[in-house]
């Protein structure tokens, strides 16, 4: 499992009451992350480095921190395991695949390069250009979700390869688990790898029997009470983690396949929501024990190269994957916005480093090494996502290399019907509900969404296109000459006048509404040239107000 080598500290105060210091300390510094818009994992690496011997000295209760490092690490990868969504990667076909095993494949291969030119060996310049390719999940899911992208072309695609690199990383730690201390010859690496594959293949057999004969009963029991099955979850995913370490490889591919076991079952995701909270809360413990272990001093000599090493994950794997897209058929802005969700290493990558240290093929340096690209990576790279659309708008005009003459993929004007009268933007239940509305009046009206699955609805009575309606040269497709009202029922405020402003530009002379859930978000609609404002909540009350009142006067 993960070890680090830490120096023996006098214990002077109890371990309970070191532990209550570091809470509040982190959750002071989270604070001021939270309010800086980073994610906490950056606060949770710097408090351990302050309460490290190189700073404050706080820690002594080593083992003690260890101990619950590792069940939050356990518990990250059941979760994986849980979450791993098989049928995204097949709905996503070659697209997934394609840019997943692509990005993996040029990263490693020029990280690689990089670190060799900078004089490394090459066991540790290989364990440092595998941790360049891993990207946090967790960190990208939870700033698209704040974005209200997770559901957009870009945010699907980027889901796909991010499942594709979580698979890669699991098989990373089985191949790492196998290894003893010291290194092998490439003999015995080719047998051991062999020999782990038997095992996994053997442990997989039996996980797939209970899969099938056992699981589904025993957790039908289980969720009679909610508490038994978290505690049930929880056992499941440790006892299958000391498995996996008995038979030689690692406790985290037993964790990964004890929540492989569950992801097909309706339950997991009470488990899985349940299971959140105590997951980023234990890796906090990661994270702290982790910079408790980093030596300041040292890290000083590893700065140069983790600048080159940041500089090429924050630039270089957005470029590998827009190129990878560009060449299967993407738009450019499609290829830059899931490209910059690559722009930062993930907690695997530490993790893998520390994996690589504790079967002693690299020294402790290169996991500070490792962990400053991950701190710079991750800060620079949450602004990057945060403010997407501007820095497209930014770099707009040079990205046309990455763009085929024809994005066949998303090309929309054959599908575009000639003439129309509304144009409404975004399919939910109201945007839906208003179209069928207005064809019920014999008006001809399109929906615009850029959730894939509305696709599916083809057949029904609104018909539906695909597209993404923040990118300008899309809307530009659009039979804006035949339409007289382009109505976005948005959730988004900044996205809705993104596309009022586009429609300006582009010369739409018909009228422009809007939904709007304040007069503030209202203003600003009108203020870009929005024609009318629809309220949603407001109008719906009103609306039931007056069938109520005229209910009651009859």
């Amino acid at each position: 499992m993960l070890t680090f080598p830490h120096r023996s500290i006098p214990r002077r105060i109890p371990v309970y009451n070191e532990v209550a210091l570091l809470l509040f300390a982190t959750s002071i510094i989270g604070l001021v992350a939270l309010r800086l818009r980073q994610p906490v994992i950056v606060a949770y690496i710097l408090i351990g480095i302050v309460a490290g011997p190189s700073v404050l000295d706080w820690v002594s209760g080593h083992e003690s921190m260890e101990l619950l490092a590792e069940i939050g690490v356990t518990i990250l990868l059941f979760v994986v395991g849980l979450k791993l969504d098989l049928n995204l990667v097949r709905k996503l076909g070659a697209v997934a695949l394609a840019t997943g095993l692509g990005q993996l494949a040029f990263t490693i291969v020029i990280g690689f390069a990089i670190a060799m030119l900078m004089d490394m060996g090459w066991v540790r310049a290989l364990y440092v250009a595998v941790a360049l390719t891993f990207s946090s999940t967790i960190i990208i899911v939870k700033l698209l979700s704040d974005k209200r992208e997770i559901d957009s072309l870009h945010g699907r695609i980027a889901m796909g390869f991010l499942i594709v690199q979580d698979i890669a990383v699991v098989v990373a730690m089985m191949i790492i688990g196998t290894q003893g201390g010291g290194g092998a010859d490439q003999g015995s690496w080719l047998m051991q790898l062999g020999e782990v594959l038997a095992k996994v293949a053997g442990m997989g057999l039996l996980v797939g029997l209970l899969m099938r004969f056992v699981l589904p009963r025993l957790l039908r029991w289980m969720a009679a009470s909610q508490e038994l099955l978290l505690v049930f979850a929880i056992a499941w995913g440790t006892s299958l983690a000391a498995g996996g370490e008995w038979l030689g490889f690692t406790k985290e591919v037993g964790a990964f396949l004890a929540g492989f076991s569950l992801a097909s079952l309706p339950f997991r995701e009470a488990i899985n929501a349940r299971l959140a909270s105590l997951r980023d809360f234990l890796l906090l413990f990661f994270f702290v024990h982790l910079g408790t272990q980093l030596d300041i001093s040292a890290l000083g000599a590893e700065v140069p190269a983790a600048l080159a090493l940041s500089a090429f994950v924050l630039v270089g794997n957005p470029l590998i994957v827009m190129a990878i897209m560009g060449f299967m058929g993407y738009r450019k802005r499609t290829g830059f916005l899931a490209g910059l969700t690559v722009a930062q290493i993930s907690e695997f990558s530490i993790i893998f480093i520390a994996m690589g240290v504790a079967v002693g093929h690299v020294d402790p340096a290169a996991l500070g090494l490792v962990t400053l690209v991950g701190l710079l990576t991750i800060t620079a790279s949450t602004y990057m996502i945060l403010y997407s659309q501007q820095l497209y708008g930014l770099f707009e005009r040079w990205l046309g290399v990455f763009e085929r003459r024809d994005p066949f993929r998303e090309r929309a004007a054959e599908d575009v019907p000639p003439a129309v009268d509304v144009l409404v933007m975004g399919v939910g239940r109201y945007g839906r509900r208003l179209g069928e509305r207005l064809m019920d009046e014999g008006l001809t009206v399109l929906g615009v969404d850029f959730d894939p699955t509305v696709i599916s609805q083809r057949g029904e009575r609104l018909p539906v296109l695909f597209g993404d309606v923040e990118d300008k040269e899309f809307v530009a497709h659009l039979p804006l000459s035949s339409a007289r009202w382009v109505i976005s029922t948005l959730r988004d405020p900044e996205v809705d006048r993104s596309l009022v402003r586009s429609l300006r530009e582009l010369g739409f002379a018909g009228r422009v509404a809007a939904t709007a859930h304040s007069e503030d978000e209202a203003s600003r609609l009108r203020d870009v040239g929005a024609d009318d404002i629809f309220r949603p909540f407001r109008d719906a009350a009103d609306h039931a107000a007056e069938r109520i009142v005229a209910s009651c006067r009859t």
